[in-house]
């Protein structure tokens, strides 16, 4: 088993126990106190209720539970002496788990399962012969995490759905307010607030299609036994292929999967965590740089995640705005990626049919991948419902650039006036970088635009300035790009949620 182990006691009776026993007892007794002992803040401070529950002990082994139901149903009606009676008694204490006496059980036997399996078998006295028979504990430990995996996505992908729906309405309400695009965090070509949103979008619909591919893709280890061959299944039904065939294929119906994977060690490839969690990884690496731009936006005031009415920003500066959802969005989403390597490392070190060094690695990686996905997820919703855009500062820092960026376009006219292109593009190179002195040298605002009003050389295109500067005719398509992007990729990806729409999220912390 895979835990660590502490002595107590030196003489006769010295014994050993186990110090997740210990924990695990005093966590299930009456009056323990939740403040001394250590919590995931995952789950104490962020993730949702549903989320939390998908990976908790109460799901998981009512889920085993079932698992042997199924199995009995299963083996019962393709002729095994099970009956009626064992199979109903089994079934009216599914839900009614003494965790005290599994802990009590684990302590002595120091195997999971089979804990759990004496006690089912304590509340199930006339069914204990049949429980778990022909199976391994990866019957219950692998199928429970194909079950808590799919049922994860399922969590999931309604939120990115949302995350995505938000988004889009952003996009198109601003797919034509005129910004500065930024290349290596320098002024560049303007593009429009919607386009940049675009952007996010783009990536988010990228991380739903491989959501919904690996959750797609996802089988049922079924009824394989120990070592995959089946063999223990094979020798209970006399050598009968078709009834143990037929056994994998009725249980896996009944977890609800269409599909088992036909071949198997004791455990499912662990490279079907490796794809689970790389799809969750690469969502955590989207909202990273989402939340970062939003980050680089709200500093330079131009947009903002919202804000409570009683929010404190700093505790020292009481002014303070500070992006803390975008922030958290970030923080959690790098421990998102940093996941990763966990499952990468597990499938390539799992020796010929299965070793149990994947355990313990197993119980962290997994749920903490979904649950921080599930958090950045909730968190982004809330930013995306939010957001707040500042026109009037995202026209100042146009006015501040753009000039500059006219240059060409002020070149052309004069030539189509009827000056010469090389003069034209000298004066202005001149006058350029007495602007640009005035910017960085005295901390003064661009006057290209004055300068070059107060030169007699431009006197035949002062009337066209207006038109020549204006915003939007340096945004090329983007509007039409937004708006196609939204028609044909974005809104079709969310038809099949729709019913799941209207929900909103209020973060508590």
């Amino acid at each position: 088993m895979d835990r660590q182990r502490e002595r107590e006691g030196e003489g006769e009776g010295g014994r050993e126990r186990s110090t997740l026993f210990s924990v695990y007892s005093w966590m299930y007794s009456p009056g323990a106190d939740e403040f001394m002992k250590y919590r995931s803040p995952l789950v104490s401070r962020y993730a949702s209720k549903e989320m939390a529950y998908n990976f908790s002990d109460r799901k998981k082994f009512t889920t085993w539970r079932k698992l042997w139901i199924y199995l009995a149903k299963a083996e019962k009606a393709l002729g095994l002496p099970i009956t009626d009676a064992q199979v109903l008694e089994m079934e009216s204490h599914e839900k009614d788990i003494d965790f005290a006496m599994a802990a009590d059980e684990e302590r002595k036997l120091r195997h999971d399962v089979m804990a759990h399996v004496h006690t089912f078998a304590h509340c199930c006295p006339t069914a204990a012969p049949i429980i778990h028979l022909g199976a391994t504990s990866c019957y219950v430990g692998d199928n429970t995490d194909l079950i808590m995996l799919r049922d994860g996505f399922d969590i999931l992908l309604p939120k990115l759905a949302r995350v995505i729906d938000r988004l889009a309405n952003f996009a198109e309400k601003y797919a034509d307010l005129p910004t500065l695009g930024f290349t290596h965090y320098q002024p560049a070509q303007l593009t429009t607030v919607g386009k940049r949103a675009c952007l996010w979008l783009q990536d988010l619909a990228m991380d739903m299609r491989n959501l919904q591919r690996a959750r797609d893709d996802l089988r049922f280890r079924g009824v394989k036994g120990t070592t995959g061959t089946q063999a223990s299944f094979l020798q209970l039904f006399q050598g009968d292929h078709d009834k143990v065939e037929e056994l994998d294929r009725m249980v896996t119906e009944m977890a609800g999967f269409k599909k088992a994977y036909l071949v198997t060690g004791q455990t499912y490839s662990r490279k079907v965590d490796v794809d689970c969690l790389s799809s969750l990884a690469s969502l955590g690496a989207t909202v990273h740089k989402i939340c970062t731009d939003i980050r680089l936006l709200a500093n330079l005031k131009e947009i903002e995640e919202p804000f409570e009415k009683e929010q404190i920003g700093s505790s020292a500066m009481p002014y303070k705005r500070n992006p803390m959802r975008a922030e958290r969005c970030c923080s959690l989403a790098r421990h998102l990626v940093a996941l990763m390597s966990d499952p990468l490392q597990t499938a390539s070190v799992q020796w010929l049919e299965r070793t149990l060094d994947d355990s313990a690695n197993r119980r962290i990686s997994l749920p903490e991948s979904f649950l921080t996905a599930d958090i950045i997820l909730s968190t982004l919703q809330n930013i995306t419902e939010g957001l707040v855009v500042y026109p009037k500062v995202i026209e100042r820092h146009i006015r501040h650039e753009l000039p500059f960026m006219a240059t060409e376009n002020i070149i052309m006219a004069m030539v189509k006036a009827g000056g010469n292109r090389q003069d034209c593009h000298e004066k202005i190179r001149v006058l350029s970088q007495e602007a640009a002195a005035v910017v960085k040298q005295e901390g003064g605002d661009n006057d290209l635009l004055a300068r070059v009003q107060g030169d007699p050389y431009f006197a035949p295109i002062l009337g066209q300035l207006d038109t020549i500067l204006d915003p939007k005719t340096f945004i090329g398509r983007a509007p039409q790009q937004v708006s196609r992007f939204l028609s044909e990729e974005v809104r079709p990806q969310l038809e099949p949620y729709k019913a799941k729409m209207d929900v909103k999220i209020e973060l508590e912390l």
